[in-house]
């Protein structure tokens, strides 16, 4: 997936993360009866999986989207920071638990709606 040289992983990276700024649902695997994967999910997964080979990349791109990304994909960033700096990502969903905006959640077939101060709540008290 990023095995090709460094303009074309970039391109794919930043794709991704444009994918993930914008995101207005948060699902972590299929969602419906089909089960079909989301093209947000599609970019959370590629941009996981850079982060074996681009760690540092990837955490200047989780910034961005903390910054600038929408409730759902801030969410995904906080979630994606877990695995490289769990303490980072302990601040960012400390200073998310207070954010009143909603986006939209899958569980399979269930869907929901969600504040993010809730969500970051939530992951906080599962830490």
């Amino acid at each position: 997936m990023f095995g090709f040289g460094k303009k074309q992983w970039e391109r794919e990276l930043g794709a991704a993360v444009e994918e993930v700024i914008t995101a207005d649902t948060l699902a972590f695997g299929g969602v419906g009866i089909a089960g079909s994967t989301l093209p947000v999910t599609q970019a959370y997964e590629r941009i996981s999986a850079a982060l074996d080979d681009h760690p540092e990349e990837v955490r200047r791109q989780l910034d961005r989207v903390l910054a600038d990304g929408t409730p759902a994909g801030r969410a995904y960033a906080a979630t994606l920071l877990e695995r490289i700096d769990p303490a980072a990502a302990r601040a960012a969903w400390t200073a998310l638990r207070n954010d009143p905006s909603e986006f939209t959640t899958f569980v399979g077939c269930v869907m929901d709606r969600e504040t993010l101060g809730n969500y970051a709540s939530q992951r906080l008290a599962a830490a």
